[in-house]
């Protein structure tokens, strides 16, 4: 995928206020760690997050996506009347229909002309969204479009704490740790055609590449379906998923180095998807790439999903830590197996 006129005019984020540290659910989890006779601080010292956000309860997630969209907007100075699209990207949703996007285009004030519509894709719905907007930039349907997503983790932690509180093995904690590095926050992200553009900062291309015979490695929904009234069930073969991920994301690398024409130390900055400690060194490490290179943030704010990306890349733009001319990659990594990465000029 190549695009000669699609420029990242802003990305903003919200967050909730209420802090939960890996402690706290330690100490929800005592069942478990008496039994297993663990210690307290392995969550922390296995994923490196410290604490993660949490909605209040009951949040509308088409709520906080519009607050974040709406700094997006603001910071872009872009009008929702001019949105030729509005894409919802979360995982999580309101409700199975209309669209989270609706709602979300609804409170905005979006035209009634513009595109507005789901798209879900696991950790990778906010990326895939850019490419849908992108594409249709590229072909002069539209001037503008916005992309948000917001992720709540509260609600599944809490199903599982009491799922593992009633099963205290090693297998139901295997299956059950990722599932606790879960964190909230929504993302907005506004792109444009260069022509309005107001930053100049050019999405040039990407690539895509799945691997969908893992698709079994990591899934959450409910026990008997979308339809069945069964509670919601996360199970992640986290070590298999970390292995077939970094092998995806080997391919993806290569591929998108040759499409965009870049040696790895072309890249000057890398915002990946926010996992763990361990799957950050491990995948940059197979990709040739320094950590100083990468800006990270799940020590704070856990895995936000759709989010995670997004989120990091608007908190590399607040501390600096991307100067302009930077290339730029996003790499994404995402249950399915699916990889998308697309390479920026800042």
């Amino acid at each position: 995928m190549r695009w000669s006129r699609v420029c990242l005019e802003s990305v903003a984020y919200q967050l909730p206020l209420e802090r939960v540290s890996s402690r706290e659910l330690e100490e929800r989890l005592a069942p478990v760690y008496d039994a297993l006779r663990l210690a307290p601080g392995q969550l922390e010292a296995l994923t490196g997050i410290r604490e993660r956000r949490y909605w209040p309860p009951h949040t509308p997630m088409h709520e906080v996506a519009t607050q974040a969209g709406e700094r997006a907007l603001q910071r872009a100075g872009i009008a929702a009347s001019e949105l030729g699209a509005v894409i919802y990207a979360g995982v999580t949703r309101d409700k199975l229909e209309p669209a989270t996007a609706c709602a979300v285009a609804e409170a905005l004030g979006a035209s009634p002309e513009a595109w507005v519509y789901d798209v879900s894709n696991a950790c990778l719905g906010m990326l895939n969204a850019m490419v849908e907007i992108a594409n249709r930039i590229e072909l002069g349907q539209i001037q503008a479009g916005l992309v948000v997503a917001a992720e709540s983790a509260r609600e599944i932690v809490d199903e599982t704490i009491a799922r593992m509180n009633a099963d205290p093995s090693l297998e139901t904690l295997r299956l059950c740790v990722a599932t606790l590095t879960g964190g909230s926050a929504a993302a907005g992200i506004v792109l444009a055609d260069a022509s309005i553009s107001r930053t100049g900062r050019r999405i040039l291309g990407g690539t895509a590449l799945s691997a969908p015979e893992h698709h079994r490695l990591c899934t959450w929904g409910p026990e008997k379906g979308l339809l069945g009234q069964t509670p919601q069930v996360a199970n992640t073969d986290a070590s298999a998923l970390l292995v077939q991920g970094v092998h995806l994301g080997v391919r993806t690398f290569e591929r998108f180095l040759a499409e965009m024409g870049w040696h790895p130390d072309d890249v000057d900055r890398v915002i990946c998807h926010q996992v763990g400690a361990g799957n950050r060194r491990s995948i940059l490490k197979a990709l040739g790439l320094p950590e100083e290179k990468d800006f990270s943030t799940f020590p704070n704010f856990g895995n936000t999903g759709t989010v995670a990306l997004p989120m990091s890349l608007a908190m590399a733009e607040e501390q600096a830590f991307l100067s302009e001319g930077d290339r730029v990659a996003l790499l994404g990594i995402g249950s399915g197996l699916s990889s998308i990465m697309l390479g920026l000029s800042w």
